[in-house]
């Protein structure tokens, strides 16, 4: 027997002809026996047995035409009933026509009327999808795995994503999982049943679903979703002791949802989900065959803005950054080498006016993104000066170099702390606002600023000194109880960055939409608690300068969004005053506030 069925499996074609030929052959003598009332002596003529050969002749050539027997398709897939009901049709529509053609007006006497292939086929072809339906049932059941060997699985969300993973999940004998329910908030899907697991509630009844099961760990089938959507379920799951897991964002599921996609949540699931629908071709109208410059090329969002920038087939992405390491890892996540052999990385520190000059005069790009800045806020307090000379006498020198080369669109990278400012940070990049507009209405370049709040993933994020104090066996630190910020992922915030330099009036700062803030002690506190073993969160203090709440637009800006529903247009006053030879100047902290918000005497900035 385990040899006849190895046989089978190594011929599966033949197999299949064999199985659709016999179903030809007992269909039409059925059509006959219907259509002549169920008399057996017209069914034994030899027009049947003629009709009968030339079904199955056809049943081949059309089935072998059509990929249906050469395993294009797996068998008992919707694509194979598709290709199954085509070769039927085919194989009936040219038997009706040739019965059609040799039919005797005369006497009328045949065996094999012309209705005949019509009937056949549609008994045939029912035989073949349920033969084909049995296998794929009996296939899926053999293979489901044992509930007493997996993890009982509670599905959040019942669309697409989540119906892929179930069929999975259903059909692997070595699945981790066993799916048992569904949970939805979608009205239309209650009751909605997929390979056996239904929708038994809505997201509110998560724990008591889960708790009438049996279910240890809930998966969040819903890779659109976003933070908010995220949070919820999470701590709803957390708090009655449920594992909880995820599928990537939707972007990462283009090829269709695997086992291998299920993954822990993490924080960059409950903080980072902002996805937004940009139009590609506003990008590639001023980037595609521009020679574009990226300053801080090694940074984290200098970086993702260089790998974003690429595929869009600039004529030369320019990456400029005085930190060598920096360049070489962008490099290689872009080249996939990294040999720092690349005339197109330019090692160079913006304070260096006349570095920058030269650079631009000999690369002349077209397009400018300017991401080179100082941005930890206790150290820059601590040492204003150094803000000052990166910060604001940076962005000069490059704006300058800019301006005198030809540059047409340039695009400065701001922060949320820019809006009603409180810090040094603060301070020198609302004065980096100030000076884009300012070369904005006195040059023919088109300058934009982008603000935005903070990255995750960046280089000193919180997550990243969370992870590091909990390396070191804690403690958490947070400064605040009651403190709160905006949080966006690099590749979401580059991704905008790059789209708000396209739609964006020349003068304008563009606020990128954040979500609403989170309270950095629910970070924290979910951090601690989900480490092994959990560990102590303290708080430490507002540092000088630090604010308790961020905003993105300050009190005295009006915003709009009259082009995209999460990007908000606003102006700053453009006309700025700065030292003569800025880069000796020395300010205090009041002074970057006066030069920030009022202006001093002095040369005007160009």
């Amino acid at each position: 027997m385990h040899r006849f069925a190895a046989a089978a499996r190594r011929h599966l074609p033949l197999v299949h002809f064999a199985v659709d030929s016999t179903l030809w052959a007992l269909a039409i003598p059925i059509g006959v026996f219907l259509r002549y009332d169920f008399a057996w002596s017209v069914v034994w003529q030899a027009e049947v047995a003629i009709a009968v050969v030339t079904a199955v002749v056809l049943q081949g050539a059309f089935g072998w035409l059509y990929g249906l027997y050469r395993r294009r398709w797996k068998y008992g897939s919707f694509d194979e009933v598709r290709i199954v009901a085509l070769t039927a049709f085919s194989v009936g529509t040219l038997m009706t026509a040739i019965w059609w053609g040799t039919w005797n007006q005369t006497t009328g006497d045949r065996a094999v009327p012309r209705s005949v292939p019509l009937l056949a086929t549609g008994v045939s072809l029912l035989g073949q999808i349920a033969i084909r339906s049995m296998w794929r049932l009996y296939t899926e059941h053999r293979n489901r795995p044992m509930s007493s060997g997996a993890n009982q699985l509670l599905i959040v969300g019942a669309g697409d994503a989540a119906q892929q993973i179930v069929r999975t999940l259903r059909t692997s004998a070595e699945a981790p999982f066993v799916p048992v329910a569904m949970v939805d908030d979608d009205p239309g899907k209650r009751n909605f049943r997929m390979s056996g697991v239904r929708v038994e509630g809505t997201v509110d009844d998560l724990v008591a679903v889960a708790t009438s099961h049996n279910a240890t760990t809930v998966l969040i089938a819903a890779p659109s979703a976003d933070s908010a959507f995220f949070r919820r379920v999470t701590e709803a799951a957390e708090h009655a002791g449920l594992r909880v897991l995820v599928l990537p964002p939707v972007e990462q599921l283009l090829g269709g949802v695997e086992v291998d996609h299920i993954r822990p949540v993490s924080e960059l699931d409950l903080l980072g989900r902002h996805q937004a629908d940009i139009d590609p071709q506003e990008i590639a109208a001023y980037v595609t065959g521009r020679r574009v410059l990226v300053t801080g090329a090694g940074g984290s969002i200098g970086s993702e803005l260089c790998r974003q920038l690429a595929r869009f087939e600039p004529a030369a992405l320019l990456m400029l950054d005085r930190d060598e390491s920096g360049l070489h890892r962008t490099q290689l996540s872009i080249e996939g080498r990294a040999l720092l052999d690349n005339p197109a990385l330019l090692l160079a520190d913006i304070r260096d006016t006349d570095r920058v000059d030269k650079l631009f005069a000999h690369h002349r790009p077209d397009v400018v993104f300017h991401a080179a800045a100082l941005k930890h806020l206790p150290l820059l307090e601590m040492h204003p000066h150094e803000a000052w000379l990166t910060n604001v006498c940076g962005t000069l020198h490059v704006l300058d170099a800019a301006r005198r080369n030809g540059v047409q669109r340039f695009v400065n990278v701001s922060t949320d702390k820019a809006a009603d400012p409180t810090s040094v940070l603060g301070w020198t990049k609302r004065i980096t606002e100030r000076l884009t507009a300012h070369a904005s209405m006195n040059s023919a370049m088109e300058c934009v600023s982008v603000r935005f709040g903070n990255v995750l993933g960046s280089s000193g994020s919180v997550f990243q000194a969370f992870t590091a104090q909990a390396a070191n066996g804690g403690p958490i630190t947070v400064t605040d109880p009651e403190i709160t910020r905006y949080f966006m992922t690099i590749e979401e915030a580059s991704r905008l960055t790059i789209y708000a330099g396209a739609i964006g009036d020349p003068g304008e700062v563009l606020i990128l939409d954040m979500g609403e803030p989170v309270r950095i002690v629910d970070m924290a506190t979910r951090f601690a608690t989900r480490h092994d073993p959990p560990l102590e969160v303290v708080f430490t203090g507002l540092r000088p300068g630090e604010k308790l709440h961020e905003d993105l637009i300050a009190h005295d800006e009006t915003g709009e969004r009259r082009v995209h529903p999460l990007i908000t247009h606003v102006n700053v006053p453009p006309h700025i005053r700065l030292p003569a030879a800025p880069e000796r100047f020395g300010p205090s902290i009041d002074a970057l506030r006066e030069i920030a918000l009022t202006g001093l005497p002095g040369r005007v900035s160009a």
